[in-house]
């Protein structure tokens, strides 16, 4: 059983995005099935999504959001004592991301590092790692990247979300530095095989519909309620709300069971234009609402791994956050920034992979 108490002085002091240019739009893909792209954009909620180009994957992706959050954290790389990858899609069976994002962004030789893997909900791991190295003051800052290549099979319905992006979050324990500080954290599991891939299997499976319920509502829904309980907090507590997002519809439906209103969730509900990108996901989500919020601003965010898992965290936005997401590109930029792609040329991308 997981004891959830207040951090004393763990919080975020740098972050950052990265989203290739590249999109095709869903009704694209429809097309090329002999589907109706209206209805599925309809039922999904998702209009376009992120293709990474021949020469992107788990590694370049992270190594660009992670420049980034070094930038806004405004720190050296071997300040650094931990990294921590969130990823399905992992360059490598057999050798570490973290080795070679950390060898690139220059943090030396004395660090933790390990790559994670509990489908779309590893950086929210990573994140609970590091929080716990620093209440224990084991390292001064930590590194966590979330990223995605996310494979599916052509003609698959999985095919009209997977989608490829990045986010990088750096934790410190000095609180003249938060950007936002980390409030409280617990998780909640379960063996809910919804989804999975064996080894040596290109593509993932999943089990369709059973994919909702007894998959990503129960998790986010109830892991949630258990947050709320142990937290003595409620949805009207909290001034923002983001949820994983496998599709626009799942998130929209899970914060209206949790009591939350769409003011609260819109900003972090970005799915529409960029798809899901797995293990990036709900951190992009954080990090729009970052992008685009205000000091003394509390919210609250649960990713989802499948097979089957939610972490939930509570943040308090700083007033130093105003100053220092200047340094990077916002979010919102890198969305518009895009070039649209046929089906033919998506094919070749993703069967670079």
């Amino acid at each position: 059983m997981i004891k959830v108490k207040k951090f004393k002085s763990v919080g975020i002091v740098g972050y950052g995005a990265y989203l290739p240019q590249f999109r095709i739009d869903i009704a694209e893909i429809a097309r090329v099935w002999g589907r109706e792209g209206e209805k599925i954009i309809r039922s999904l909620k998702v209009k376009e999504k992120t293709v990474a180009d021949f020469d992107e994957d788990s590694v370049t992706m992270g190594v660009e959001a992670s420049l980034i959050a070094l930038k806004r954290a405004g720190i050296k790389p071997k300040k650094i004592g931990a990294v921590f990858v969130g990823s399905e899609s992992h360059p490598y069976t057999v050798k570490p991301t973290g080795t070679i994002i950390g060898e690139v962004l220059g943090i030396g030789r004395e660090y933790f590092c390990a790559d994670l893997e509990f489908a779309c909900k590893a950086g929210t791991a990573g994140m609970q790692i590091i929080a716990s190295f620093l209440e224990t003051e084991m390292i001064d800052y930590g590194l966590v990247v979330g990223v995605d290549k996310a494979q599916s099979q052509p003609g698959d319905v999985l095919e009209y979300t997977t989608s490829s992006g990045a986010t990088a979050f750096i934790l410190g324990r000095k609180p003249r530095e938060f950007l936002a500080k980390l409030e409280y954290t617990s998780s909640f599991s379960s063996d809910t095989p919804d989804f999975w891939r064996r080894n040596g299997q290109k593509y993932p499976s999943h089990t369709g519909r059973f994919t909702g319920e007894p998959g990503y509502f129960y998790h986010v829904v109830e892991g949630t309620k258990l947050f709320f309980k142990k937290t003595k907090t409620k949805s009207s507590d909290y001034d923002y709300a983001v949820f994983h997002m496998p599709n626009g519809k799942f998130p929209l439906k899970a914060a209206d069971r949790l009591g939350f209103k769409k003011d609260q969730i819109e900003l972090g509900l970005i799915v529409e234009t960029i798809g899901n990108p797995y293990s990036a996901s709900s951190l992009l989500g954080l990090s729009n609402v970052l992008d685009q919020t205000s000091a003394r601003k509390r919210i609250l965010l649960t990713s989802y791994g499948s097979g089957a898992g939610s972490d939930t965290l509570s943040f308090l936005t700083k007033r130093t956050l105003l100053e220092k997401r200047k340094k990077g590109e916002a979010l919102a930029s890198l969305i518009n920034q895009s070039e649209k792609i046929d089906y033919s040329i998506y094919l070749r991308k993703m069967e670079s992979l």
